[in-house]
């Protein structure tokens, strides 16, 4: 096995544009994690003897499931917006696109500051996430086959209407992100900090903010990043060194949904993730029974990701010290009852 903490070598510079892409700093993450706080306490870090028994790995679960709006997306959306206000204090409606949690976000942090917002998700997309973005106060727009096609669209949109476009991907929101891989550090003694994190990909937000944390508790644990296997662009160009757009099949996890590669998130993780791996939608839907088995918790399909592939790994990690990311957990009805059901 490889040693904690990728080394850092030609993919050290890694750039967008030209610019090279940093993570935010001790200061910039330190007033993120104060402001969230403001809003929200810290979500709930567990071991679950049933979960270490199941993976043979002596298991913490960060349950961002617990949050406001059930998902970590929720911290990135309240720093956004804070700083928004601070740089544009005359912007009166935001936009953005979304297949769900990224939208509550933006809803749940608009209506604090008493904007308007308006969010874009691609035709058939989570009925109960789009239930819950309405019940936050969002102007709600269907549009487009996937996320790709809805976000070109809530572009389109917000420059006819004059409206700021919130974007799946920006410093604020990873700093704002940061703050619950700050807590899950934070609760260890730097000694004792898992070997290993894993964490889901969706644009990308998560999984840098992660990478932020590391940075910032000053550990070695290795950040092993989780792909849908049916939306592998971000392993696929993680792999290659460069972005590569790939088509997107999966049915379960719509939060890991990406078919083009964001290149700022995709030059942190080529600089800082230890590796890339991808699981399917079953593997995904066997996690999900596995964590409602053994936590009672309900994960929706990219919220067990990180489950799944330690599952997919567990004699490499029998154990050892392994950190998770119940990212989110707000899954459909009918859907939850059929991955239950195992259908």
């Amino acid at each position: 096995m490889s040693p904690p903490g990728r080394p850092k070598g030609e993919l050290r510079s890694a750039q967008h544009e030209g610019t090279p892409v940093s993570l935010p700093d001790r200061e910039a993450i330190d007033s993120a994690l104060a402001l969230v706080r403001a809003v929200m306490p810290p979500t709930p870090q567990q071991r679950w003897p049933l979960l270490d028994a199941r993976s043979g790995a002596q298991v913490w679960v960060k349950h961002e499931n617990h949050t406001p709006v059930g998902a970590f997306k929720v911290r990135g959306g309240l720093v956004y917006l804070d700083a928004l206000r601070r740089r544009e204090p005359a912007v009166r409606t935001v936009m953005s696109a979304t297949r769900g949690n990224h939208g509550q976000s933006i809803a749940f942090a608009a209506a604090r500051h008493g904007l308007a917002a308006t969010i874009v998700v691609p035709r058939g997309n989570s009925v109960e996430k789009n239930a819950a973005m309405r019940a936050l106060g969002a102007e709600l727009i269907e549009q487009g086959e996937d996320f790709q096609a809805a976000r070109e669209y809530a572009m389109q949109l917000a420059r006819e209407r004059g409206a700021h476009m919130v974007p799946s991907f920006h410093a604020d929101l990873v700093r704002g992100v940061a703050s619950y891989w700050v807590e899950f550090f934070a609760s260890f003694a730097a000694s004792e900090a898992p070997e290993v994190v894993f964490v889901p990909i969706g644009l990308g937000s998560g999984i840098c903010a992660c990478a932020a944390a590391r940075a910032h508790a000053g550990v070695r644990t290795r950040i092993v990043g989780v792909v849908s296997a049916h939306a592998p662009a971000y392993r696929l160009s993680f792999e290659a060194g460069r972005a590569i757009e790939a088509p997107v099949s999966t049915q379960l996890a719509d939060g890991m949904a990406c078919r083009v590669p964001e290149p700022q998130a995709l030059a942190i993780i080529q600089r800082e993730v230890d590796e890339i791996v991808s699981v399917s939608d079953d593997e995904i839907a066997a996690a999900m029974r596995a964590l409602f088995a053994d936590t009672h918790n309900v994960a929706e399909g990219a919220g067990a990701a990180a489950l799944a592939a330690l599952l997919q790994q567990h004699e490499r990690w029998a154990g050892r010290r392994v950190g998770l990311s119940l990212s989110g957990g707000n899954v459909d009805s009918p859907m939850f009852a059929r991955v239950l059901a195992g259908t």
